[in-house]
This record gives C-alpha cells, structure tokens and sequence, in this order.
C-alpha cells in the first residue's frame, strides 16, 4: 500500500494531469466538497462546484489547450488526516515551448484524508515574484517611516476599526 506522501503526491500529480487534459470534472475530483480556491489574483472560489465551473469555462476558453506543469515542493503533516504541501507551477499555454518567468506560482495546499482518499481542501495560488526587502535605514525605509510620522501626526495614522473595508470577488479560477 501506497504511503501518504505518495499518495498526496499522486494527488498533485492529478491535479496537474485534470488541468493539463482540460477536465474540469477530474480537477474538481481533487478537492473536498466545500474547498476553498484562492486564485493568484487574490478571487476566491468556496466549494467544488464553484471552482469546477470557474474552470470548465476557463478550460473551453482563455485557457484551451493549456498543461499545468510543476512539482511538489514539500508535505508537511499536521495531523494523521491533514497536510500542508507546497508545489510551484505554471501554466504553459499551447503556443509556448517554455514558460515564461513571470508565469510562475507556487501554491499552497491543504489536504486531507476522506473516505475517497487525499483531497484539497483549500488551495492559495500566487505568483512567485520575490521582493528585497530594505534595510531598516534605507531611503525607502526612511521615506516609509517619515510619512508613517506625518500620518499618525494628522490623523491618528490608522484607519478606524469601523472604518468600511474592501472586499473582493467571491468567484474565481
């Protein structure tokens, strides 16, 4: 019998084949009834069927003929039944021969053990651009903290708790 790992790792191997032949019905077989789909650009899809119509209308369009193409990074086990495995991928549309670098996500999964074997449970897709972040006496630290001053100087520097929030999109890819 196939180990956890091994079985998690066929899963993500799935989940890349369900993209790669365009089969929304075999990609939503990934995930758990109410998984949570989180894009790279930031949407949320909750539920299998949400994120298995999001993608069947992304695979008969803007996305026909893509392969989903990566590796499994690392499996970290939370509990017997639960798992958080990071992989990086991208999608490689069919005109392309390599992908492009700035194409490339990593995703972060949460996995668990049903009856029907391994399933995502949640996933968040984004996009790998690493960013340097500045020495604390840098000009853009400086400039940060400067006008960090002056705000809280006129206005408290921090909105409300009341103040109204943003929110975004429920559906997604």
């Amino acid at each position: 019998m196939p180990t956890d790992d091994e079985q998690i790792t066929q899963l993500f191997k799935q989940f890349m084949q369900a993209w790669t032949d365009n089969d929304a019905a075999a990609f939503g077989a990934c995930f758990t009834a109410d998984a949570d789909y989180v894009s790279y650009d930031g949407t949320h899809a909750t539920g299998r069927p949400a994120l298995q119509d999001n993608h069947d209308r992304l695979f008969r369009g803007v996305l026909a003929g893509s392969a989903l193409v990566g590796d499994l990074e690392t499996i970290r086990h939370i509990t017997a039944d639960v798992a958080v495995v990071h992989g990086t991928a991208s999608v490689l549309m069919p005109w392309r021969s390599e992908l492009p670098k700035r194409r490339l996500s990593r995703q972060t999964l949460v996995v668990v053990r049903t009856e029907q074997g391994w399933r995502i449970s949640a996933l968040h897709n984004g996009r790998v651009r690493p960013v340097t972040i500045p020495d604390p006496g840098s000009f853009p630290s400086r400039m940060s903290q400067a006008m960090s001053r002056v705000s809280r100087r006129l206005s408290g520097g921090r909105p409300s708790p009341d103040a109204p929030r943003t929110t975004s999109p429920t559906t997604s890819i």
